[in-house]
């Protein structure tokens, strides 16, 4: 993976995606900035949902949320898997949030709109969830579809099963996709069926959680800091 300064050059330069036809793009913290406190909010219903089904205190909980992540792939699966969870009742709880503090972000819903073929989200997330974001983002006119964990039939990113199944369904054919992530585990499946890997950075605590995976070098051809900036300088045409 390259440094900060050696991809602000590579962007300028233009990275080549001309051959790209089908962008795909996560949803928290990828398009919008991770430090605006959605995310958060979240995660502190996740806690709160935790607490409330298993009895705990909020401390223990955050413990217990974060192992059923790490070792399920989302505290959802965990929670289905080992209580019995009901999916609904735990989306509807968990994404019931504030938004006001998310603004449409002009400059990257023009970038979005200039990517020639088709655009896709992907979330492990819910659909209404996504389409709330996209909707205040105004953004949700830009997408083609949204695959969220029901689409996934509850197997979330990284599982490789997940990918090969959604790009199956839409007929993307993955070498020339191209898959943008805030995670960087969730662009290592990406890369293996051949897509074009883009890794957001971000400061975000959320990126060490979860699933551990081996990273290697050649699972993420370029990483940003600024996806408005990046997407504006890719080339995308001949």
């Amino acid at each position: 993976m390259t440094g900060s300064a050696a991809e602000q050059e590579k962007a300028v330069a233009g990275a080549d995606f001309r051959h790209v036809s089908a962008w795909i793009f996560d949803l928290d913290n990828t398009l919008y900035r991770a430090d605006n406190g959605v995310f958060a909010q979240i995660e502190r219903r996740m806690t709160d949902y935790v607490m409330r089904i298993l009895d705990l205190e909020r401390e223990a909980a955050w413990v217990r949320q974060k192992d059923l992540y790490r070792r399920y792939g989302t505290t959802l699966n965990g929670l289905m898997q080992e209580h019995g969870c009901d999916a609904e009742d735990y989306l509807n709880f968990v994404h019931d949030i504030d938004l006001s503090s998310l603004i449409p972000d002009g400059d990257l819903a023009a970038a979005l709109a200039a990517l020639p073929g088709r655009r896709f989200v992907f979330t492990n997330g819910c659909r209404v969830h996504a389409a709330r974001i996209l909707a205040r983002l105004e953004m949700d006119h830009l997408f083609e579809e949204v695959w969220d964990i029901r689409t996934l039939n509850f197997r979330p990113k990284p599982e490789a099963s997940a990918y090969a199944d959604v790009v199956a369904a839409c007929r993307v054919d993955a070498p020339r996709a191209a898959m943008f992530d805030d995670i960087p585990r969730n662009l290592v499946p990406a890369r293996a069926l051949g897509m074009t890997t883009v890794w957001l950075r971000t400061d975000s605590p959320w990126v060490g959680h979860g699933p551990q995976m081996d990273i290697a070098e050649g699972d993420i051809d370029h990483e940003t800091d600024n996806l408005s900036q990046f997407l504006h300088n890719i080339r995308t045409q001949s």
